[in-house]
């Protein structure tokens, strides 16, 4: 399927945000997630299933003022 990771158009396999994250490198302790605009919490990446053409952004928190 399609969908758009981090502004870019990219077709994967994986079917939820935890899987997706494995995919593609990311280190699932260490990001923030958010599909279509709506911030996804750790605990329920599992169960949000991704659908063709998502908006999918992948954040490393910062700390700062």
């Amino acid at each position: 399927m399609r969908i758009v990771l981090n502004g870019e158009p990219v077709d994967v396999a994986a079917t939820d945000i935890d899987s997706l994250l494995t995919a593609e490198g990311f280190d699932p302790t260490l990001v923030a997630t958010a599909v279509n605009g709506d911030f996804v919490p750790r605990a329920h990446r599992r169960d949000l299933r991704l659908s063709e053409g998502d908006s999918v952004e992948v954040f490393s928190p910062r700390q700062g003022g």
